[in-house]
């Protein structure tokens, strides 16, 4: 499924509805080119969990955990990542045994290894649109898929649920 999205408000609803998705043990893989929104992203759906700390990217750290008050959030950053060994000392298989929900940015480096998840892949748009105000705002496009059976049962209530609020560009 491809969206477009056109505000920091757009990115906290797409954040929210996945939100109300989410369980235990899922794992959300975010991919897309520097300054493309997955922090932003991130942060937005921390604060649907009820993450009430301040959501910072885990680049240096390589990962950040959180609670909240509907489920845990371990937030990875694979930018930095060395080699491959490295995955494994992070320890996100565990993290996703312990029932948290573990998003990974840059998560597209290590391919396949993260097994199921839900892959949402931001990317520029190619237009700046005029906001009130004269603002103008680069639009960003958002593609999101399963990978594995973790998130197919939940794709068509998400579906639905994005379609309500966002310019849906293509069905997967």
């Amino acid at each position: 499924m491809k969206l477009r999205i056109d505000s920091l408000d757009q990115t906290q609803t797409l954040a929210r509805l996945i939100a109300d998705l989410v369980r235990p043990r899922d794992m959300i893989v975010l991919t897309g080119e520097m300054g493309a929104g997955k922090t932003t992203f991130t942060q937005s759906l921390g604060k649907a969990l009820g993450v009430t700390e301040m959501i910072t990217s885990p680049t240096f750290n390589l990962l950040h955990n959180y609670q909240g008050q509907k489920i845990a959030l371990h937030h990875a950053d694979l930018y930095r990542l060395e080699r491959t060994g490295e995955l494994v000392d992070l320890g996100l298989d565990e993290l996703q045994d312990a029932g948290g929900v573990v998003v990974v940015e840059w998560g597209d480096i290590v391919g396949d290894a993260l097994g199921d998840a839900l892959l949402v892949s931001f990317s520029h748009g190619d237009d700046a649109i005029d906001r009130p105000g004269g603002q103008p705002t680069e639009s960003r496009f958002v593609t999101i898929e399963p990978r594995g059976a973790q998130w197919r049962d939940r794709m068509q209530k998400l579906g639905e649920e994005l379609s309500r609020s966002f310019e849906v560009l293509a069905r997967g």
